[in-house]
């Protein structure tokens, strides 16, 4: 299953792109990251079985397990692509919020979105990793 990041802003070089890029690289499932410009560009066309996650404030907020679980569920069920979208610094309207799977948060707080990118790396690697029995994630 594809792991695919399209995330709204140019990462760049930064502290940021660093960490997505050291997560993504420890995940061995197939990724990929598609960045667009803050406004307009053309989203790359949905594969059908693809599931789409957005980030977004009013998401859920699932803990890593849980997440992991989800993940798990939808690659068990033939998910082909799990496509995680990122907004620009506005985040999604109501439409484009009602043409989710999962609305997904980091909790309540408000996140840069170059940072969310970040986080939602890392979560990710967590989340196969949990999968794949690896000692990285613990349970407190």
């Amino acid at each position: 299953m594809l792991l695919h990041i399209v995330a709204r802003g140019k990462i760049g070089r930064s502290p940021e792109a660093e960490l997505v890029d050291r997560y993504l690289r420890r995940i061995v499932w197939p990724t990929r990251v598609t960045e667009l410009p803050d406004t307009g560009g053309k989203v790359p066309a949905m594969e059908p079985q693809t599931v789409r996650v957005m980030l977004d404030e009013k998401g859920e907020v699932l803990g890593s397990l849980d997440f992991a679980r989800r993940i798990e569920r939808w690659r068990d069920s033939g998910t082909r692509e799990l496509r995680f979208l990122i907004g620009a610094a506005d985040g999604f309207d109501d439409v484009e919020r009602a043409g989710a799977d999962l609305l997904l948060s980091f909790g309540r707080a408000t996140w840069p979105h170059m940072l969310a990118r970040a986080m939602l790396a890392e979560q990710l690697f967590r989340a196969t990793a949990i999968l794949a029995g690896h000692p990285y994630h613990r349970e407190g």
